[in-house]
């Protein structure tokens, strides 16, 4: 894996989005242009500390001159998004990677239908931009406790239209999940969220056989799993052939290091994507929250994934 382009970008703007929401943009203090990027791709933002987080970003991908992202005020969170409230003011300047792209729109769906959960809107916003522009069908779902509550709904009615259906929870407009997947059959879905929200489609989407290749979802957390017990087993370099042993205790990424084989990592819990590596065979216990359905038949995240018996590495 090469690594990815880090720049240091300046605070164009810095707003309230909505209640403890700050929306910002980024520039390139010397240059009109920055990475192009698509519909679901996120930055890492990397902190003083040496802490990175991960925002999606929600503005027009055609307009290359900014990133924009919005950041939720998150008491008890790690005390990154409190740091990013807190100081970066416009003027400001930060450390910002290139996007990539793991929850990425379908080019092949005839339909595309998009549920949202509060700061989720961030990537589905984006989606619907681009899908406007294309003149796309789709249909975007939008879950809050008020409009006070809910980040960036003015620009996302503006994108969508009479497209956007707004559920606030608050006001006794609680989104009813199985009649709106059930007027979904056929389309792509598109889930982003806190974890209720992502659990009640996931479960709603599972009972009615919904085609793996068609939900497409972003986490906040990791994957929740109390029974998952790790066993040991051999990772196989491609290139070289050497054998590492991996057992119960260690991630396959702790193993890689150890071995010389320096792998970038962020979160650590398979949320953020920056260790993601190659494999060539193997049964893979994929147990990480962003690869796409496709992507896990050659990809993997090391700081989380295992395997049964040996696994070939792309490396």
């Amino acid at each position: 894996m090469s690594g990815r382009l880090i720049m240091k970008l300046r605070v164009a703007e810095a707003a309230p989005a909505a209640a403890d929401v700050m929306a910002l943009a980024f520039v390139h203090p010397r240059r009109p242009e920055l990475p192009a990027w698509t519909p679901g791709a996120h930055l890492d933002v990397h902190l003083p500390d040496g802490a990175v987080r991960q925002y999606s970003l929600y503005g027009d991908p055609a307009d290359r001159g900014c990133y924009r992202i919005a950041v939720k005020r998150e008491g008890a969170g790690r005390g990154g998004s409190q740091w990013i409230h807190d100081h970066l003011t416009e003027g400001a300047e930060i450390f910002v990677s290139a996007p990539r792209n793991h929850f990425a729109l379908n080019p092949d769906a005839a339909r595309h239908v998009l549920i949202a959960g509060g700061i989720g809107v961030t990537p589905l916003l984006a989606m619907a931009r681009q899908l406007a522009a294309q003149g796309a069908d789709f249909a975007v779902h939008f879950c809050a406790r008020s409009r006070q509550t809910a980040p960036l709904v003015d620009a996302l009615e503006a994108v969508c239209g009479d497209r956007l259906t707004l559920w606030l929870s608050g006001e006794g407009g609680r989104m009813d999940v199985g009649a709106v997947l059930d007027q979904a059959a056929g389309a792509d879905l598109y889930v982003c969220g806190p974890h209720g929200l992502t659990q009640a489609v996931e479960a709603a989407a599972a009972a009615r056989a919904w085609p793996e290749s068609r939900y497409h979802t972003e986490h906040f957390a990791a994957r929740l799993d109390a029974n998952f017990r790790p066993e040991p087993f051999e990772a196989v370099i491609a290139s070289s052939g050497a054998r590492l042993q991996v057992p119960a205790d260690r991630s396959l990424l702790a193993v890689l290091r150890e071995a010389g084989f320096v792998r970038g990592s962020s979160c650590e819990i398979g949320v953020c994507g920056t260790c993601e590596c190659g494999y060539r065979d193997g049964a893979v216990i994929h147990r990480d929250v962003v690869l796409p359905f496709e992507a896990r038949k050659s990809r993997l995240m090391p700081c989380v994934s295992r395997a049964i018996g040996t696994l070939t590495l792309d490396l």
